[in-house]
């Protein structure tokens, strides 16, 4: 029998499974598609169960890695959701993007909108759209691109990816708003969704999953990945 294709998993209990998604799969299915990291986490669940379930509480874009968390009930997903915005203490992106901002440090808000090409866009007046905020902290610059540690206050679809445009800073990588300006270094999104914090919505405990950064990103930023000691 062929071997099956599991997930990585970063935590699982009796509540929750937690995996790093990687970049270039979908969270869930569309039409077309059934190679998702959500076929695969149900996948690995039934090994021990066949009637276990999962259910979906988020979703990172399709070439968006990192963390990804499921509830094993309807009843937890349903309180994670309806209360999102108040148990997540931290939602932690890294990213690779050109160039260098203006600021060491900052917060960029702004006003989402998308037309009907589906692609979203800034606006800094309401006029209907979703304000996005996203904090971000310089780490390191390397041949012309920096590697920023970001976090979110909103979930809004390309929030990150946009607003970095905007700022003058493509996320490498990014066909979509990268106006060819972004570069491909690393040959993927270098976007990583690396640290969520939550508050369990029933006891109040805290979780915190994190996915370490993508091997790709020691292309530019090697440093990150210290070579492995020869065993002898």
């Amino acid at each position: 029998m062929a071997r099956m294709n599991w997930p990585t998993i970063l935590y699982e209990d009796h509540e929750f499974l937690v995996i790093d998604k990687p970049a270039g799969q979908l969270s869930v299915a569309t039409e077309g598609s059934q190679n998702t990291a959500y076929r695969q986490a149900t996948d690995y669940i039934r090994i021990r169960n066949k009637r276990a379930r999962l259910f979906i509480v988020h979703r990172l874009d399709r070439d968006t890695s990192g963390v990804l968390l499921f509830a094993k009930n309807e009843a937890l997903k349903l309180a994670l959701q309806e209360n999102w915005n108040e148990l997540v203490r931290r939602r932690g992106y890294q990213a690779i993007v050109a160039g260098k901002p203006p600021k060491e440090a900052d917060t960029l808000r702004s006003y989402l909108l998308e037309n009907r090409a589906h692609i979203v866009y800034s606006a800094q007046e309401k006029k209907g759209g979703k304000l996005a905020v996203t904090h971000y902290r310089f780490l390191k610059e390397r041949k012309g691109y920096s590697l920023l540690d970001l976090s979110i206050d909103t979930g809004r679809k390309n929030q990150i990816r946009v607003q970095l445009a905007d700022l003058g800073c493509p996320v490498a990588g990014d066909r979509k708003y990268g106006a060819g300006k972004a570069g491909d270094p690393i040959r993927r999104l270098a976007l990583h969704a690396g640290n969520l914090i939550l508050l369990h919505p029933i006891n109040g405990q805290e979780y915190s999953f994190t996915a370490q950064l993508p091997r790709e990103f020691g292309r530019l930023f090697p440093e990150k990945f210290p070579k492995e000691e020869t065993k002898l």
